[in-house]
């Protein structure tokens, strides 16, 4: 790695006495510390003294809130990597001051979205769900954590968005004022001039050529508007859709903080009613369900067509995000990899539909009156998801066949989306492939912060012209890849998705989560019953103590622990969920670490810090390790 390509202004100008760890380990402790002071300057740069953003008086319609929490969420994911306590207490500033704000504004009630749907109630719901990794014994999120869950269950009078008859989700529109059954044009206000570029959400339009599959509707016209309009509170806003699946983490969480029962029960039985519709229609989940429950109600019986369905706005990936965000959460609660079936099921499905077009396979990503069309080359996150979650070989397989070049896959830089790095680069490395990761990985996530950091010293925005997604696009704080190697996880599942990993980290001496100050974390392969991983400890002069999780929620356990590289005298792990490790100054241990997966009920809890937590293990490496381990 050429220290040039790091664009970190003054950080890394000269090379740096690298001692005995390996490169891609200064990286990411200067980058860590990069993002901190980032974190410090984006703050100021865009808000009130109270947090709030310095935007304009006032925000019509029922979108927005979500985005200005996606400018600010990676904030608790920086904190539980390692990132300073000074980010931990703006994170939980920002999205006090957000809710305050949006609440003012008109968007939220009761702490929580009025009304929306599951793909931005997930964007928005990912930092608590962060900030529960970030400190469990927090109060108030505790209590936000349980009333929010409250409103999915059926257990909130004001927002009974639940029919536990019918095990469904009663709108595609919900929130802390329950279901909506109707919408107004005020409510679509800031939608329509986006939209516009959109398919249009019906074939039946008045006007709608039905020779041109992608016709869109011009939402601005108010004439056309009315028609949507009418036809959207008709056919598509009453009953339950898969976008709702996403509620499902909202749950989990919940149970996370708490373990009670009825919040795995209710997130399996929402899960199992939708494996039981798809069932129902002939293995395609259905994309709308009317008010009592049939496939296609308010419909003309069709099975698509729905509220964020196989039609509009997005087709397949929507579908294809829902079941897996749901059928994920599933396998956590139950240690049953059985769930996985309802995203296999749907990924198989579009497969088996492919079309070769230009040389590559393609799959279908939606279905209208005409069969299925708009045919893509299908998208490898879905596939690495479900791999990461089963390591099932079978799984694998579908990797090698439906994407023979995935061994030569790179890191991508595409930071777009808070909280969103492709997994391709990581895939390949973790599975034996694309050595180079490690370095890419630091690279990419220097250029992406270096870019954003100027766009923050030319901003010559105005208050009042500032898009919504303003915030998300000039944040610095961009700490996804580097999650992706230390943590080794794919990373969350955009839209609402729970960050699923490997391993993580505590600071036993700070009592606090993420990696302590100076050390470094690489997860080097995953496999179905070990992982290798490597710390570094970059600091000349202090040891470090770090204790080791088996998954974010302490769901896996350690069978076994054994040296690769370095010394240390290591306890044997008895099935315990933490790992205790002591590493001398300027060193760096690689251990292969057995693991059994889904053993343990997941919680956010942290572990004990007490004093036998950690034992005394005094690190024997000696000054330079083997110039393999440099190279790594």
């Amino acid at each position: 790695m050429d220290e040039r390509n790091l664009e970190m202004g003054d950080e890394l100008k000269t090379a740096p006495d690298l001692g005995p760890f390996p490169l891609w380990a200064v990286g990411q402790r200067v980058l860590i510390d990069l993002m901190n002071r980032a974190a410090r300057q984006f703050v100021d740069r865009y808000t009130r003294a109270d947090g709030t953003l310095i935007w304009r008086r006032e925000w019509l319609g029922i979108d927005g809130s979500d985005d200005a929490y996606e400018g600010f969420l990676a904030f608790p994911l920086l904190y539980i990597l390692g990132g300073e306590e000074e980010v931990h207490r703006l994170a939980r500033r920002q999205w006090e001051a957000i809710t305050r704000q949006f609440t003012e504004y008109g968007q939220i009630h009761r702490d929580f979205d009025a009304c929306y749907d599951w793909m931005h109630h997930g964007e928005a719901s990912t930092y608590i769900y962060y900030l529960g990794l970030a400190d469990p014994g927090h109060a108030l999120d505790r209590g936000r954590a349980l009333a929010f869950a409250s409103m999915y269950i059926g257990e909130d009078p004001e927002a009974p968005n639940w029919d536990p008859e019918r095990k469904m989700i009663r709108s595609p529109l919900n929130g802390s004022r329950g279901p909506c059954f109707h919408t107004t044009a005020q409510d679509w206000i800031t939608h329509r001039p986006i939209l516009a570029h959109y398919l249009s959400p019906f074939e039946d339009l008045p006007g709608f050529p039905s020779h041109d599959l992608f016709a869109a509707a011009d939402w601005n016209d108010d004439e056309v508007f009315a028609t949507i309009l009418k036809f959207v509170n008709e056919r598509m806003i009453p009953g339950d859709v898969p976008l709702n699946l996403n509620a499902t983490s909202l749950v989990t969480n919940a149970f996370l903080y708490t373990g009670e029962e009825k919040y795995r029960r209710w997130v399996l039985d929402y899960v199992h009613a939708w494996r039981r519709r798809t069932r129902e229609n002939n293995g395609v989940i259905p994309d709308n369900i009317g008010p009592s429950g049939k496939i296609g109600e308010r419909m003309q019986g069709k099975w698509w067509g729905g509220y964020y369905g196989w039609r509009w706005p997005h087709g397949a990936r929507t579908i294809l995000e829902s079941t897996l965000i749901a059928a994920c959460n599933a396998m956590l609660l139950s240690s049953d990899p059985g769930w996985l079936d309802l995203h296999r099921s749907q990924l198989d499905l579009l497969w088996s539909l492919r079309k070769e077009i230009g040389g590559r396979n393609c799959v279908p990503c939606r279905y209208g009156s005409n069969g299925w069309f708009d045919y893509q080359p299908p998208a490898p996150i879905y596939y690495i998801h479900l791999y990461f979650m089963s390591q099932n070989e079978a799984d694998l397989g579908r990797i090698n066949e439906r994407f023979p070049a995935w061994t030569n896959w790179q890191v991508r830089p595409d930071f777009s989306k808070a909280g969103a790095h492709p997994p391709d680069g990581w895939f390949a490395y973790v599975n034996g492939h694309n050595s180079e990761f490690p370095v890419q990985a630091v690279e990419a996530t220097a250029h992406a912060i270096n870019q954003r950091r100027k766009k923050m010293q030319i901003d010559d925005s105005t208050p009042e012209h500032r898009d919504i997604h303003h915030w998300q696009d000039y944040n610095p704080v961009l700490p996804e890849a580097l999650i992706q190697m230390s943590l080794g996880t794919p990373g969350a599942v955009y839209h609402g998705g729970l960050l699923h990993t490997s391993v993580r980290y505590f600071d036993p001496a700070g009592r606090r989560p993420g990696l302590p100050p100076g050390v470094a974390g690489l997860v080097e392969r995953i496999g179905s019953r070990e992982i290798i991983l490597t710390l570094a400890n970059t600091e000349a002069i202090e040891t470090r103590d770090v204790l080791i999780q088996a998954g974010a929620f302490g769901e896996h356990a350690f069978s076994s622990a054994q040296i690769i590289r370095g010394w240390a005298d290591l306890p044997t792990p008895s099935g315990g969920r933490h790992l205790a490790i002591r590493l001398k100054p300027a060193s760096c241990l690689t251990l292969q670490l057995g693991i059994d997966r889904f053993v343990h009920t997941p919680t956010y809890d942290f572990p004990a810090f007490s004093a036998p937590t950690v034992p005394s293990l005094m690190n024997k490496l000696p000054a330079n390790i083997p110039a393999e381990s440099k190279e790594r």
